[in-house]
């Protein structure tokens, strides 16, 4: 919102958001639930992005800039100040925001609304970009003076005293008229919209400013609603303010973000282990970010101009710890904070990032392998950490990733223990796996729960099961089993996974005969495979005879090749 900005409030706490646990159509749902917030792309723009890159690289969500119609003018803060609740804006009318959800739910992406619930506009008259006329109180066909707090301070309505809960929720921001959301018109005409955009396919709302919205005023809007979609709200935390952003968990889910800052610029991120013993919102909760279009411009977060690398730094460890759900910020670079979008809100990118202006830091390799990483592990719980100083941390997600970060300015060479299973990994920070298996960045070798690594300062490595890389990376096992036969009868192997048909003999794969009584066959398998397997004697007459227990048992060699030698038995 605008007027973070303009007050400069960088004293403030992380950012908070809130998502209810009785909703009926909570996102983050299944596997995808890192969100992008597409900030001031146009609806078509995001619809080809939503196809072409969000879909395939793995995203759950976009969060779009607000859709009704505002204000006039260039700057980005002007979306935020409505003029009517039809659906044309800067961004596109209301046929292409419609497309635009539309294409981003074919491509497997779910659009969360910026929404605007406080108040109206600034200014004390004009006309809004679809041509509605107002006045600052006088909304056609919308609202009246009547339907606006009015708190009686001198010389205008502006919030004072931030410790008043009065001021802070019938007060104005700024001059932005503020709604009287206490009264049975005003929530039921901000239901209505809210129905109008769930109606075109929204999946959920961020509210803007909800902090100065009274709790159960938003409640009983939201239970108007159609349905009960996800549900975001900013709820800024200020020492000492009536106002906390406990108030709002049963509506909806809380943000962080200035705890990254400080610990990322010089606090220590060892600090980050146990983020739900800090007395936050629950991260179950929490939607977190590294930095929002309000941060990035009043210094309260790590931006893309953040030194030594902390702000892709801050986004991996947001992406691959297990507290909250992450936000990505995709925005433009600016030279004043008051800048709107590049090229008119046409968003454009290059394959790993920005172009002319955009940023498009959700297409960074890092960040993309990290919402693989994210997706792969789920909820799997934090384990195997280790801090040897302050600005070095590394850590498991049960057995399915690990992630090492060196927010210092020295190399950091380690032996790391993980419950990841023996293997070759890529290394998804600097590259994703391949079509062919094969790693485009570096690798790393898993055995026996270690393995040893080389980060470069301000660098960082991350792998998971997912990206686990085979093809050419297999190794090639040769079996030779000494066994003799009569006429008629071969040797077959068989065991206890799909390549050796689990079991099945039926499935079993066949041994040469050609340097007999020696029989020999070579699959390749996946390096650090653990399986038991057996011999089994094949009759002409269909007949079937099995070595004696117990099983045999193997590792697959972490080498190019391996050799098992044996005898029947």
């Amino acid at each position: 919102m605008w007027y973070l900005t303009q007050l400069g409030l960088l004293f403030c706490l992380p950012l908070f958001a809130t998502t209810g646990k009785t909703l009926e159509r909570r996102v983050p749902s299944g596997s995808k639930t890192v969100i992008i917030q597409m900030f001031e792309w146009t609806w078509d723009s995001v619809a080809t992005e939503c196809t072409n890159f969000i879909g395939p690289a793995g995203y759950g969500f976009v969060q779009v800039s607000p859709p009704q119609e505002h204000v006039t003018g260039s700057q980005w803060w002007t979306d935020y100040q409505p003029v009517s609740y039809t659906l044309t804006s800067k961004r596109g009318n209301r046929s292409q925001f419609q497309n635009m959800i539309t294409k981003c739910h074919a491509a497997g992406v779910k659009v969360i609304v910026d929404t605007i619930w406080n108040h109206m506009t600034g200014s004390s008259s004009g006309t809004g970009v679809a041509g509605s006329s107002y006045t600052q109180y006088n909304y056609p066909g919308i609202y009246q003076t009547q339907d606006f707090h009015h708190c009686g301070l001198e010389p205008n309505d502006d919030i004072v005293n931030y410790n008043s809960r009065a001021e802070v929720q019938t007060c104005e921001l700024v001059n932005l008229a503020d709604l009287a959301t206490d009264t049975e018109y005003v929530r039921g005409r901000l239901a209505a919209y809210g129905n109008d955009l769930l109606s075109l396919g929204a999946d959920g709302f961020r509210l803007d400013a909800a902090k100065h919205i009274a709790s159960g005023d938003i409640s009983n809007i939201l239970s108007r609603l159609t349905f009960r979609p996800y549900i975001t709200q900013e709820v800024i935390y200020g020492a000492g303010e009536p106002v906390q952003p406990s108030e709002y968990v049963s509506n909806g889910q809380f943000r962080y973000t200035s705890s990254i800052k400080d610990a990322f610029l010089g606090g220590g991120i060892s600090n980050l282990r146990d983020l739900d013993s800090k007395g936050w919102i629950s991260g179950s909760q929490a939607n977190v970010f590294v930095a929002n279009h309000d941060t990035e411009r009043n210094g309260a977060s790590l931006n893309i101009n953040s030194p030594s690398n902390t702000y892709i730094l801050g986004t991996i460890f947001s992406l691959g710890h297990p507290y909250g759900t992450p936000t990505v910020l995709s925005s433009y670079s600016f030279s004043g904070t008051d800048d709107g979008s590049p090229n008119g809100g046409a968003g454009a990118c290059s394959s790993t990032g920005g172009s002319g202006s955009w940023l498009c830091q959700h297409r960074y390799v890092a960040f993309t392998g990290m919402v693989g990483f994210r997706n792969n592990v789920g909820s799997a719980a934090l384990t195997n950490w280790v801090s040897p100083q302050s600005q070095q941390i590394a850590f498991g997600r049960g057995s399915l990733g690990f992630v090492a970060i060196n927010n210092a300015d020295s190399t950091w060479s380690a032996s790391f223990t993980t419950s990841l299973p023996n293997g070759v990994y890529c290394n998804v920070i600097s590259g994703p796996k391949s079509s062919s298996g094969t790693c485009m960045g570096s690798s790393f070798t898993v055995s026996n729960g270690q393995f040893s690594a080389t980060i470069k300062a301000r660098d960082a490595i991350a792998i998971h099961t997912g990206a686990k890389a085979s093809g050419t990376l297999l190794t090639a096992v040769t079996f030779k089993e000494t066994a003799e036969t009569v006429t008629g009868q071969n040797i077959f192997l068989v065991g206890s996974i799909p390549q050796l048909g689990n079991w099945a003999p039926a499935a079993s794969i066949p041994l040469s005969s050609s340097t007999y009584p020696i029989w020999t066959t070579t699959l390749s398998l996946d390096p650090g495979t653990t399986f038991e397997y057996k011999f089994i004697r094949k009759g002409s007459d269909g007949s079937i005879t099995w070595e004696s227990d117990p099983n045999r048992s193997i590792q697959i060699s972490l080498s190019p090749t391996q050799i098992l030698e044996s005898s029947w038995r």
